[in-house]
């Protein structure tokens, strides 16, 4: 599945709700669906800068394609973060330097979410493309 076809996917999964408390509600169960994070990528060089609360992001570069786990420490920022690492994970570099995020934008969780968090939000994709700048070229 590409990129594209993932992102579908979701938007249509957020179209059956109508009520945003209920899309909270689903960003929420999201999270927890996140692969575990080994213990050793819950140190200080793993944490996302910028967001409002605790965000490890643990990048395995393997067969040519980045695989990414994460956890928080705040159940909504668990939730998005799950969005990002679904789309983007398991994908080559340049996939994901190439992806269109605008399905974060057509579910409206930007809109919806505090500047803080969507400060968060930009850190966590831009940490994402870090990675993937960083093994483009191996």
């Amino acid at each position: 599945m590409t990129t594209k076809e993932e992102a579908e996917k979701i938007i249509e999964e957020f179209s059956y709700f109508d009520d945003w408390m209920d899309k909270y509600a689903y960003i929420i169960e999201l999270g927890k669906s996140l692969p575990t994070i080994e213990e050793a990528y819950r140190q200080d060089q793993y944490l996302i800068e910028g967001c409002q609360s605790n965000v490890w992001l643990q990048a395995d570069y393997e067969n040519g394609k980045l695989q990414f786990k994460a956890d928080s420490d705040a159940i909504i920022t668990k939730g998005i973060i799950y969005l990002l690492i679904r789309v983007l994970s398991g994908r080559t570099p340049q996939e994901i330097l190439d992806a269109d995020l605008s399905y974060i934008d057509t579910i409206g969780l930007t809109s919806h979410l505090s500047p803080t968090r969507s400060n968060g939000l930009l850190s966590m994709i831009k940490q994402i493309k870090v990675y993937a700048l960083a093994y483009q070229n191996k």
